[in-house]
């Protein structure tokens, strides 16, 4: 992001690649330690598995070795022909191989996969919470934290998307028309996009008791200073943005639009 502070990781790769990966004949990454002790030269979980675990990872910074842990993964579960996928039953496993094809699938192998885990990921909505989640059949009271973040970092995720968060990073947005002040977990944003000339918004309500219900939020980053912006609604009026950016929305997914001022 503009910056260099990669210096750690590079001199631990210098070691690493010398005594936790092992090399194939034509020079792609065969395999990667869990654990390395060179105090008694033990490799623990040396084997192609391990080239999965630290694929997220390795996706910004050494994007080949993270791309030969997902052909791993995915060869393993049958992901890269047309025969069943295998091994989602397994989460612990599971969470690796969809947040990796997030990052590395097509379109249609992604789909794929997906399709074969909802078979063992529990899906789950909450509808009281407003909140989906993944159970993965383990019948514990919360849901799993660290494997619904990795699930969803890769349903989310399209092809390339984790690795030019760093790569090719959007600094302009930081700069650009926002909104804050959201009154979330209440009301969360299922549209907030700056589009070079307009700030596309649409407020999603937790349930169906917060629907309907008027909800304010505040405007920033807006050129000229908020008093020259409008906000059209979806029935097409515009109405004048208030001084300090304060707008009004209609927590019903519909689409306002912010903007300056003709």
């Amino acid at each position: 992001m503009g910056t260099e502070h990669h210096t750690a990781f590079d001199a631990w790769w210098e070691y690493a690649r010398h005594n936790y990966v092992s090399w194939a004949p034509d020079g792609s990454a065969a395999a990667i330690d869990l654990y390395f002790d060179p105090v008694v030269n033990e490799h623990v979980g040396r084997g192609p598995m391990g080239l999965v675990v630290p694929g997220w990872y390795l996706a910004p910074l050494r994007r080949e070795v993270a791309e030969a842990g997902w052909r791993t993964g995915a060869m393993f579960a049958g992901a890269l022909g047309d025969g069943p996928i295998v091994g989602l039953d397994n989460p612990g496993l599971g969470v690796f191989l969809v947040q990796l094809a997030g990052e590395f699938a097509d379109t249609s192998t992604k789909a794929r996969i997906w399709a074969a885990a909802d078979e063992h990921f529990e899906p789950t909505w909450d509808r009281e919470a407003g909140e989906f989640t993944f159970g993965f059949g383990l019948g514990e009271e919360h849901p799993r934290g660290q494997w619904n973040a990795r699930s969803m970092a890769g349903w989310v995720c399209r092809t390339g998307a984790w690795s030019d968060v760093f790569n090719r990073s959007n600094l302009a947005k930081f700069g650009q028309p926002t909104v804050v002040d959201v009154d979330f977990p209440r009301v969360a944003m299922s549209s907030a996009r700056w589009d070079g000339t307009r700030l596309n918004l649409a407020a999603s309500p937790q349930n169906a008791s917060v629907r309907q219900v008027r909800t304010t939020m505040r405007l920033v980053n807006l050129s000229g200073g908020a008093g020259s912006w409008v906000l059209v609604r979806p029935d097409g009026e515009a109405v004048q943005v208030a001084d300090h950016g304060t707008i009004e929305l209609t927590a019903d997914d519909s689409l306002y639009q912010a903007r300056p001022a003709p």
